[in-house]
């Protein structure tokens, strides 16, 4: 066995060139796969927390997963009934209070109580539905990170005014509320209510600033019209994973519909699903390429020592003997390869984690402003200039028509400069002391005046512009 190793290890230090390229091919494709592993992956769980912490994990509300059964379906059992309608019960978690303390028994995280009423906020001419949401700023910390997304004040500000309502950012954007003002809330029952705006919030997710706002639970009890009511349960776990057996597990205990979070946004975790799937493939290319050049390398060399394999063959190694070998050579090849793909793709990491990237595009509706010097050499200024500097025949490229040109003959007072040919003025009876002139600039509306050298040569596209004045 050492006889082999030796004779592979020769092998593979004899040819510096071809093992440094197979050994970089491999740590290439081994380090980029693992930076984009650690990218997507990286995305995917900063979204996910991102979603967690701003929604509450398990949502418990006065719903019912399926519709009561009818009375008769429960007397008879074969007979089929058409037009009944389900019975109509009153709004509202029946003794919520004694629901939320036998929840916070066994649940391993906070439990709030909340009223979420929708209803038409009206300003300034703008109606916008928006789901408003009765809360305890007490409570509220145990089971989202809204005291953390304020923006401009604190979840106590909801007791300093009567009927206090805090927005989202993008929903004060859309109707043009600031602190201060005076909104007006009406529900699809009628019910109209005044409230004060003094504060927002930034979740970070569009739809939720656009058409949330938060109230106190007596408020939102008042908008509903239906005094004590409290419709929802707010459930955070400190293990969010879990979410979906404890919601099951709590609709079985209370009988009321329980929505964890990953089945709000089945959606979305699909997605998820298949991007995985289409980064693996991508993967997998990356490595399949690199084992190819691999591979390729371990070819050549084959064929390379074919000479060498006969005579080894002529002393009697046997073939298994001489294909172990290669293959040898092949596997010290991969390991050094992955072994330095490995600490590339920690490098790569380390360095993508250090790149802080601006969100510009995130939560806007409409593009950011080139900067103006830019825009004004790329796409403001430059037809300008060509139109200034080109001759007649490019102006039908030009934006814009340029004025009539007059082509007044030569004035006495032009001489032509000794070292050119160029015409050029007199100043005041004596020629300038740069041997220039000041030349009316036809493409600039006669509104710029600037001095040319005396080296400006008469047969310059933009010299058939130009006249002189006279003197």
């Amino acid at each position: 066995m050492n006889f082999i190793l030796d004779i592979a290890w020769t092998h593979v230090r004899a040819r510096v060139r071809q093992t440094g390229f197979a050994v970089a091919g491999v740590a290439t494709g081994v380090g980029f796969s693992i930076m984009m592993a650690a990218l997507m992956q990286g995305s995917q769980d900063d979204f996910t927390q991102r979603l967690v912490n701003t929604l509450p994990n398990i949502t418990v509300s006065d719903e019912r997963r399926t519709p009561p059964r009818q009375p008769a379906d429960t007397l008879y059992a074969a007979a089929e009934i058409h037009g009944l309608t389900p019975e109509a019960r009153r709004r509202g978690i029946k003794n919520p209070l004694a629901s939320m303390a036998a929840l916070e028994a066994w649940v391993p995280g906070g439990v709030a109580p909340s009223v979420k009423v929708q209803a038409i906020i009206r300003y300034a001419n703008h109606d916008i539905a928006t789901s408003v949401i009765g809360i305890d700023p007490r409570r509220e910390a145990k089971v989202s990170d809204l005291p953390r997304q304020m923006r401009g004040a604190t979840l106590t500000a909801l007791y300093r005014a009567t009927n206090a309502i805090i927005i989202g950012d993008k929903l004060s954007e859309k109707i043009g509320a600031r602190l201060g003002a005076n909104i007006t809330m009406q529900t699809s029952e009628g019910a109209h209510l005044s409230a004060q705006v003094v504060g927002f919030f930034h979740t970070g997710i569009r739809q939720i600033d656009e058409s949330t706002a938060y109230v106190l639970t007596k408020t939102g009890q008042i908008l509903s019209q239906q005094t004590g009511l409290i419709n929802e349960l707010r459930v955070r776990l400190r293990a969010p994973m879990s979410s979906r057996e404890i919601a099951s597990r709590i609709e079985n205990d209370t009988g009321y519909k329980s929505v964890s979070w990953q089945e709000a946004n089945e959606d979305l975790i699909s997605t998820f699903i298949i991007r995985n799937i289409i980064m693996y493939t991508v993967v997998g290319a990356i490595l399949l390429v690199a084992s190819f050049g691999t591979y390729n390398i371990i070819s050549t060399i084959t064929h390379e020592k074919a000479r060498d394999i006969a005579i080894m063959k002529s002393l009697g190694l046997s073939e298994y003997t001489v294909r172990s070998i290669f293959v040898i050579e092949a596997l010290i090849i991969g390991l050094v390869g992955a072994l330095a793909g490995f600490l590339l793709g920690y490098l790569l990491c380390v360095a993508l984690g250090s790149i802080e990237i601006k969100k510009p595009l995130l939560d806007a509706d409409r593009l950011q402003d080139a900067p103006l010097g830019a825009c004004d050499l790329i796409g403001c200024r430059w037809p300008t200039l060509m139109c200034t500097i080109c001759s007649p025949a490019w102006w039908r490229w030009c934006p814009r028509s340029p004025p009539a040109i007059s082509r007044p003959a030569r004035p006495r007072a032009c001489i032509r400069s000794r070292s050119s040919g160029a015409p050029h003025e007199r100043n005041d009876g004596a020629a300038s002391a740069n041997g220039g002139r000041h030349c009316r600039d036809a493409a600039d509306r006669g509104a710029q005046r600037h001095p040319h050298p005396a080296g400006h040569r008469a047969d310059h596209p933009g010299a058939r512009h130009r006249s002189c004045h006279p003197r």
